[in-house]
């Protein structure tokens, strides 16, 4: 039977791969983005979270004596350059994009609420501490999209529908 604090542990990695994931996504998307300044802002913010969450989570993971997955966060990446390289063949991008996006935060939300429940049950009041700093700033940016995507949509629709205007990006 698995001990309690391995499973967190193991968690603790799946989320550390998990943002260097968001990070390789949230890059690609900003530096394609070029006709939604807000949305890029947006994102650029969410980048420099997640790049502070992921050093909140490394240190957890050193913290319980483990070291990052190299295979989990290499694995991370390639999906996230998979994805970003289908976004860039959409002709929807940005849509698509932000949906995907909104999507990922709430699994991102889940994996936090989680990670919160067992570092209580364990015990180990310092990485619930740590889940706890970082689940509002995914609840703040699935919200953003959430209240953005109507924007973006009309948004692009209207561009798409505006000769010589670029909607994609």
């Amino acid at each position: 039977m698995p001990d309690p604090k391995e499973n967190l542990l193991d968690w603790l990695r799946d989320a550390h791969a998990m943002e260097q994931q968001a990070e390789q996504m949230l890059r690609a998307q900003s530096g394609r983005l070029e006709h939604y300044p807000e949305l890029k802002a947006r994102i650029d913010q969410h980048l420099a979270e997640t790049l502070g969450q992921q050093r909140l989570v490394a240190r957890c993971i050193e913290r319980l004596g483990g070291s990052t997955s190299t295979i989990k966060d290499l694995a991370a990446k390639v999906m996230a350059f998979g994805q970003a390289a289908g976004g860039m063949a959409m002709s929807d991008e940005v849509v698509k994009g932000s949906i995907s996006s909104y999507v990922f935060e709430n699994l991102e939300i889940a994996s936090y609420t989680s990670l919160i429940a067992a570092a209580e049950q364990v015990g180990d009041i310092e990485t619930k501490t740590a889940c706890e700093q970082i689940l509002p700033q995914e609840v703040a940016m699935a919200q953003w999209l959430l209240d953005h995507i109507p924007q973006l949509t009309q948004t692009y629709l209207l561009r798409a529908a505006t000769p010589g205007e670029v909607a994609k990006k």
